[in-house]
């Protein structure tokens, strides 16, 4: 099995794609465990900040450590540089808030998941030529479910994953699964900047395991 299959299969049995930045180092490490002990296999930490890096690469070594089985993937990647250094310290999949052509050819042909964000078939449609398979809907509560229930049949082999304003509620993740999605992107819904500054990890566990639960029932 391709690499790129590995990580879409990890995410869509996960049903979810939980992400998060923290300046703090050792915030950035508790999350980190605290997610996989209620149950997370593959997580997107986005490079918002000037700490995103070194944070990264402290991830990737308590991952190899503590959790071998943890997929760290890395987002808001904008350009060629940032894929690269982020290849560099072992990032195993990569997501953008917009597609960026030179970051799939660099990453795909490496057998490496690479997944844009997209708004418009336009983007979906060259997302795709490039050798995109994975696409992420940006942001999702702009576009909403019914954007996708239009144009799924246009893409039937691409796997989509809405981000941006996905709510916990069971509504809300109910109608992307009908629509068509294999996975919904949960950020600050789900690790909110309040249970981060607060250091407040038994909530963020048990959120975590509550929607991994409904996810699973809705699947």
């Amino acid at each position: 099995m391709s690499n790129i299959q590995k990580v879409t299969n990890a995410i869509k049995e996960q049903g979810m794609l939980p992400l998060y930045f923290n300046a703090d180092e050792n915030v950035t490490i508790e999350i980190l465990r605290t997610i996989y002990k209620a149950g997370i296999k593959a997580v997107e930490y986005t490079s918002r900040g000037e700490a995103a890096l070194s944070n990264f690469t402290k991830m990737i070594e308590v991952r190899n450590t503590e959790m071998p089985d943890m997929l760290l993937g890395i987002g808001t990647i904008k350009n060629l540089q940032q894929a690269k250094d982020y290849l560099a310290v072992g990032a195993d999949f990569f997501i953008s808030p917009g597609f960026v052509p030179e970051v799939a050819e660099f990453l795909i042909p490496k057998d490496i998941l690479y997944s844009p964000g997209c708004m418009t078939p336009t983007e979906i449609i060259a997302a795709e030529n490039a050798g995109v398979t994975f696409i992420k809907l940006f942001p999702g509560n702009m576009l909403g479910p019914d954007f996708l229930s239009g144009i799924k049949d246009i893409f039937p082999k691409l796997v989509f994953m809405p981000t941006g304003g996905v709510d916990t509620t069971k509504e809300n993740i109910e109608g992307w699964f009908k629509a068509g999605v294999s996975a919904v992107g949960m950020g600050s819904k789900l690790i909110s900047k309040k249970l981060m500054a607060d250091q407040d990890y038994a909530t963020i566990e048990a959120e975590t395991k509550k929607v991994l639960a409904l996810i699973h029932t809705i699947q």
